[in-house]
């Protein structure tokens, strides 16, 4: 096979369709940069839940003197020294659940509520002694909750057993939710450029449909016939990824780390790295050529028959 002449082919394809070419590739790099957004958002949620979740411990809430006349539970007054003893105590038993366990005093609850909601109205309102002493506990494994809820839940003042991951978890539910919107735009956009490259394909395949009945009259073959015309969606497709690629990038260094610089004013954060956002550059050139290429050859065998 001649190369100068698939060039030259595949240069008239694109004169003669430069319109939907310029649609295809727009479209291929929205749908790519949507599909590389998407699997960057999962890798997000997994790394913030990795380090969420080392984070967050189970607290155990005990009663104090307000609590008393106004909590079910606490009727019998604020927790004594002899009861956050025995709870210790049988804590340190389950060496196999908990690995480390932390005791934070009223002052100091006071302390960190200051520290977190000092703009509040509320902190005016309140004094030391209002705030719940608690035990903070780290789970050698957060899904183990319950082992913890179960055993003190009911004892003698303990006001309640909370576990801080139910709070993060919400906020993965909707990053989640973010992630499956990605996807379901990204899906849409697939189809959209696939369409785009069919009928471009389609197009292209009618305006030259008596060069093709030449070449089949003479004898070439299919595989030489659809060769332009399949190297012209691919053409389309890598020029598409490539910009797809490079919105994936100027986003990572834009949003994240400067322009509006996310890493600087969302410390609590651990944002993906760069290493992440590479290693999917190349899956995006890939099925922004693959995807072309294979919906052109499926179109020509029903579109190039002469």
């Amino acid at each position: 096979m001649r190369a100068q002449f698939v060039l030259s082919e595949i240069g008239v394809g694109l004169r003669r369709n430069l319109t939907m070419t310029f649609a295809v590739i727009v479209s291929v790099a929205l749908s790519l940069a949507l599909f590389g957004g998407s699997l960057l958002m999962r890798d997000q949620v997994s790394t913030m839940k990795g380090y969420w979740y080392d984070k967050v411990n189970v607290a155990i809430f005990f009663c104090n003197k307000g609590d008393a006349e106004t909590d079910p539970k606490c009727t019998k007054g604020a927790v004594t020294k002899e009861q956050k003893e025995t709870i210790l105590a049988d804590l340190n038993k389950m060496d196999e659940v908990v690995e480390k366990v932390q005791h934070e005093s009223s002052d100091e609850a006071y302390k960190h509520y200051k520290e977190q909601f000092g703009d509040s109205p509320l902190v005016n309102s309140l004094t030391p002694d209002q705030m719940q002493e608690s035990y903070r506990i780290k789970l050698k494994d957060p899904e183990k909750y319950q082992v913890i809820a179960s055993a003190f839940s009911d004892h003698p003042g303990v006001q309640s057993v909370q576990d801080q991951r139910k709070t993060v978890d919400k906020l993965f539910e909707v990053l989640n939710g973010m992630t499956w919107v990605a996807g379901v735009m990204m899906a849409l956009m697939l189809v959209v450029a696939l369409i785009l490259i069919v009928n471009t394909v389609r197009v292209s395949a009618f305006s030259r449909r008596r060069e093709t009945g030449i070449m089949r009259l003479v004898g070439a073959s299919s595989f030489y016939i659809q060769v332009p015309f399949i190297l012209e969606a691919t053409l389309a497709g890598l020029f598409g990824g490539l910009i797809a690629c490079g919105m994936l990038l100027a986003g990572r260094y834009f949003l994240v780390d400067h322009g509006i610089a996310l890493a600087d004013k969302m410390e609590l954060i651990n944002f993906i790295g760069w290493d992440a956002v590479l290693t999917k550059l190349p899956l995006v050139l890939a099925v922004g050529l693959l995807m072309p290429a294979m919906a052109a050859f499926f179109a020509l065998r029903k579109y190039l028959k002469v």
